[in-house]
């Protein structure tokens, strides 16, 4: 159903400009009539980076905004389909994440820019690259990460291609979009920049998640994640882990251990009995517990919202 590991940092501008169907080569959208783009995204991660690009000069619809939905799960509505068939372009996760959208895409008919953040990414394995799996189909999603919102690098190339996209349809205003992605994405440096040094100020500091959701996040702090895959995993795949691997995970809080954990990273969306269970121990033991997120908290920005994570991981790892 969702993800795994890490991979390598996030390539150039890759993302395939589709059509409906799913074939290249669709032309730049034209603006509607009241003179603004509509952008529709999958989920308000990706509705708030469009807003951060295209300001005011364009309307943004994210067909997933609730923070307690999950995206792996979440079936469409006739309404979704009705806003992606009216929408200039689209963004969405892909990678098997938010596969509810190549359906509804490939139903709307016409033409459109489609983003697909997996493609764009280039931290999907070539072998996977333009596949999208169900969580029913038998397929291994081992081999790599779908929260690519986590990729800092990646939303920037993200911002770089819509403030692309949006200037070619209303090159009014490219110049705005091109100036706005700048600023998101010296916002997102100076992100990049925090996560190094938390990680820096712990050298080789161990930490342990629920699901692999922040692994990008980790991965960029330089910190290693000692969870059990098989732990992480079976969370992520809404099944029981073994036993012996869920008393691996709780090993891992023993005071005796040598080099202690510096963190729990829990996914706050998919809280289960077993991370539950995780998070006791760690509680019992004084190991800092970061809440993570798959959604946007209302009232903030992606900008918002992932400084606050950042810090919170800050602070978990040096407590005063």
């Amino acid at each position: 159903m969702r993800l795994r590991p890490l991979a390598g940092a996030a390539t150039a501008l890759a993302a395939l400009t589709l059509t409906a169907c799913g074939s290249g080569g669709a032309p730049a959208p034209a603006a509607a009539e009241d003179g603004t783009l509509t952008v529709v995204a999958s989920t308000n991660v990706y509705g708030s980076i469009a807003r951060a690009v295209g300001g005011d000069a364009v309307t943004i619809t994210s067909l997933i905004s609730d923070p307690a939905a999950d995206p792996h799960s979440y079936e469409s509505t006739p309404t979704d389909a009705a806003t992606v068939a009216g929408g200039d372009v689209v963004v969405y996760n892909g990678g098997g994440y938010d596969e509810f959208m190549p359906q509804l895409l490939e139903s709307a008919g016409g033409e459109r820019t489609v983003i697909d953040v997996a493609e764009l990414s280039g931290l999907v394995p070539a072998e996977e690259a333009g596949e999208e799996h169900s969580a029913d189909d038998g397929h291994d999603h081992g081999e790599f990460n779908e929260h690519f919102w986590y990729s800092l690098p990646t939303m920037q190339t993200l911002a770089d291609r819509l403030a692309q996209e949006l200037g070619a349809a209303d090159p009014a205003n490219a110049a705005t979009y091109t100036a706005n992605a700048q600023s998101f994405d010296a916002a997102v440096a100076g992100l990049i920049e925090r996560a190094q040094a938390a990680g820096a100020s712990v050298p080789g500091g161990r930490v342990a998640v629920t699901e692999p959701v922040p692994g990008y996040l980790i991965e960029t702090s330089g910190l290693i994640d000692a969870t059990p895959p098989e732990f992480s995993e079976a969370v992520e795949e809404d099944t029981d882990p073994p036993a012996a691997v869920v008393a691996a995970t709780l090993a891992l809080f023993d005071p005796a251990t040598p080099d202690p954990l510096r963190a729990l990273i829990l996914n706050a969306q998919t809280e289960t009995p077993t991370t539950d269970q995780v998070r006791q121990a760690a509680e019992a033991v004084g190991v800092p517990v970061v809440e993570v997120t798959e959604t946007l908290p209302e009232g903030t920005d992606y900008i918002g919202w992932m400084t606050d994570q950042v810090e919170a991981l800050t602070a978990a790892l040096n407590p005063v």
